[in-house]
């Protein structure tokens, strides 16, 4: 039985303005990109400039080309460009130029995600944290606060790009651009004013004249001329496809593994199972596809979202440290170079779908009039099957396609790895374990005299910091009116932790979970001062990283939604929710004075590390030499709790030791030293803040390289959960 798809229509979608002197024409139609007059199939893979350090990026940049790739696909991240209204910020991480000039000088395209909403597992999805304070706004909505802030930072984003000749029309790299991110998953609880946003948003970005095609992922109602993609794992079989004969197919975000968060496993994807999808997906008339990520990173400072931990996609085919991970790598490689060596035939030839087998076996063959061919035979079945194929027998792997560039010869099977794999070697270079070289520093418990911020109601956790700092102090003090037995603080909360002292002592805490629904409890045996007293309550609030993605973002509620003292006698309830006054401060006077700076240390009293005496929130400091040679450094944290770190006054990241998996592991203990932010000639500075009781003395710094493990052949593939 055959089945003749319906061949991709011969129009050409006139998107982009003719190319200026020297520059390339980029256009589209139902088949795919056409660069300067030439259909291309283009293989991509994000790496964000943020993630990771200028340093870095030429030997990212390079293994990602020396992987086959044609295209590095980045984000826009608006909070970091323009921190401040009108104050823009593109320097070191953030010189987006630099990043996309060194994709040029590699040559390679650009593929610029300029959202500016991104989500990407950064803190309030890439928005500036002002914005929730500009009058009447609405995020991602038909409203003009909105839309002019937004279309404000496109609009500079656009201008910086043509000012240094960086689109392709101007003789650059970036061949496409996106507006927008996964608007559709939302678009529906914004009713009406939804649709029209989307279309305005279409609109605005095409008006600024890029001279290249605009896309939207996951918007099946894009508006043309802006091309609707996919994201997923599988979109060989998910994606509906493009909503107008004149749009190519593309595949913007195909996920190799899957961030992971404080209290979870890491997600892992098999080599043979992207493999799959990424066949399937050029079988079906594909011509696009990104792989998300090529290279995760590390989320540095408190840039990860909410619960997100520090590295990210750390099961890319190049790791959290630009160390090549395989099989993946390589699997991946071959992949695109037999996809290549027939991609003229793929991109003009006239496709068929032919049933090979009861059991979910089919070919796609393509065949141009000068006699070229190339098939795809898929086994979508657990079993290996025997097929006939243009009167050749074959047998194909379970959950396997095999390529023939010419219709004869299997050249690749997805299932079938032929790279060696490798794992990583930690070598410890230094241990950390004299008490005489650390020292310590006790963070100050306010109480509600020490406070300047005052209210008679619970204020929301992230409107008072204003993305300032992770943490917020709630203190009250009371006196009790009567007798107290055993009294029990309850706190109801709905940031991520909580931490209570009374009378300057710490008395308990207690935290949520990225899946948790509603409020966290914690509830906590407290001592009180009698005689009429006063006690002096404080209750520090903690945010891992703000919300990142859902509607109405600016209108999420986190922090502390209720607070009582309860007595052993039933008609003791002290509730101080409402109505009762409280004092808050922001941030921890460690943090505020920015005693992780080298030249701000001596702001604060530091005295010699006794760790029988540690308490919480106690900052640690000492000093270490930078490791020999160019591996890539890290931390080992296992014996911390949970904080935040600092080399050289930069900040590598939080870190969450104590919260473990459901398997009793902490979600993540090795922590990125990037290079660049070490001195080879003098020593550098390790700061950390413990909230809780973590043992900096057995702390230790090691390098990270690869060893490749025995050659063996896999078969068939791992994969986790469907997604």
């Amino acid at each position: 039985m055959v089945w003749v798809c319906i061949g991709w229509v011969m129009v050409v979608a006139m998107v982009a303005a003719g190319a200026t002197s020297g520059g390339e024409d980029v256009t589209y139609d139902g088949r795919s990109l056409i660069i300067d007059g030439q259909r291309k199939l283009l293989f991509s893979g994000s790496i964000h400039y943020p993630r990771s350090t200028p340093e870095m990026w030429p030997s990212l940049i390079g293994k990602a080309k020396e992987g086959e790739l044609d295209v590095i696909q980045t984000y826009v991240f608006w909070n970091l460009h323009e921190p401040q209204p009108g104050e823009y910020d593109f320097n070191g991480r953030n010189d987006l130029v630099k990043f996309i000039k060194e994709i040029q000088a590699q040559g390679l395209y650009v593929c610029l995600r300029i959202g500016p909403f991104i989500e990407s597992e950064w803190t309030y999805g890439g928005l500036p944290f002002w914005l929730h304070d500009v009058p009447g706004i609405v995020y991602r909505s038909d409203n003009q606060p909105f839309k002019w802030y937004m279309q404000n930072f496109t609009t500079k984003i656009v201008n910086l790009m043509k000012s240094e000749g960086l689109y392709a029309s101007q003789g650059g790299p970036i061949i496409l651009s996106q507006i927008e991110n996964e608007y559709g998953n939302i678009e529906s609880a914004f009713g009406g004013k939804g649709t029209s946003y989307v279309r305005w948003a279409a609109n605005m970005a095409v008006d600024l004249q890029t001279g290249g095609p605009w896309i939207m992922c996951k918007q099946n109602d894009a508006p043309d001329p802006v091309i609707n993609t996919c994201n997923g794992m599988k979109c060989g079989e998910t994606f509906g496809g493009p909503n107008s004969p004149t749009k190519p197919s593309l595949w913007t975000e195909n996920w190799t593994s899957f961030y992971q968060v404080y209290g979870g496993e890491p997600y892992i994807r098999s080599a043979q199972d992207i493999a799959f999808h990424v066949a399937l997906f050029i079988a079906k008339n594909g011509s696009y596809v990104n792989y998300y990520m090529y290279h995760g990173g590390t989320n540095f400072g408190r840039t990860a979202s909410a619960y997100v931990i520090t590295g990210y996609y750390d099961q890319a085919p190049i790791d959290e440290y630009g160390l090549i991970r395989q099989p993946k790598w390589g699997h991946l490689k071959e992949l695109h170079s037999v996809i290549k060596s027939c991609s003229s035939t793929l991109l003009e030839g006239a496709q068929t779908n032919l049933s090979l087998g009861p059991l979910q076996q089919q070919a796609y063959v393509f065949e141009t009039q000068g006699g070229g061919c190339a098939a795809f035979l898929v086994n979508n079945n657990s079993n290996n099957a025997t097929v006939e194929f243009r009167n050749k027998s074959y047998e194909l792997l379970p959950k396997s396609i095999s390529i023939l560039p010419d219709c004869q010869n299997i050249l690749f099977n997805t299932a079938k790895v032929n790279v060696e794999s490798n794992k990583r070697i930690m070598t410890s270079t230094c241990k950390m374990n004299g008490v005489d070289k650390w020292e310590k520093y006790t963070d100050v418990i306010p109480n509600y005299l020490d406070t300047a911020i005052r209210s008679k109601t619970l204020l929301e956790h992230m409107n008072t910091t204003k993305d300032k700092s992770d943490y917020l102090w709630y203190t009250f003090s009371f006196q009790p009116t009567s007798s107290c037995t055993q009294p029990l603080l309850h706190v109801e909360s709905l940031a991520h932790v909580a931490y209570a002292f009374v009378n300057n002592k710490y008395a308990g805490s207690a935290h949520g979970s990225k899946n948790g629904k509603g409020p966290f409890i914690m509830e906590v045996k407290i001592v009180l001062n009698d005689n009429g007293m006063t006690n002096n309550i404080s209750i520090l609030s903690v945010m891992v990283g703000l919300p990142d993605s859902g509607a109405f973002l600016e209108k999420r509620y986190a922090g502390l939604t209720r607070v009582e003292i309860q007595c052993t006698e039933e008609k003791d309830l002290y509730n101080f929710t409402t109505n009762y006054q409280w004092g808050y401060q922001v941030g921890l006077v460690g943090e505020n004075i920015q005693i992780y700076r080298e030249e701000l240390l001596d702001s604060v009293d530091w005295r010699k590390a006794d760790l029988s005496t540690a308490q919480p929130l106690t900052w640690f400091k000492t000093e270490f030499e930078a490791p020999e040679g160019n591996d890539p450094v890290i931390l080992n944290l296992t014996t911390m709790g949970k904080g935040q770190a600092w080399v050289n006054g930069q900040s590598i990241g939080r870190y969450w030791i104590s919260f473990l998996t459901s398997k009793g592991h902490p979600s993540q203990t090795w922590y990125h030293v990037p290079r660049a932010f070490l001195n080879n000639t003098s020593a550098n500075l390790l700061v950390i803040l413990e909230e809780s009781n973590g043992d900096p003395l057995k702390i230790s710094l090691n390098t990270v390289s690869t060893k490749s493990l025995p050659h063996y052949i896999y078969g068939n593939h791992f994969h986790k959960n469907s997604m």
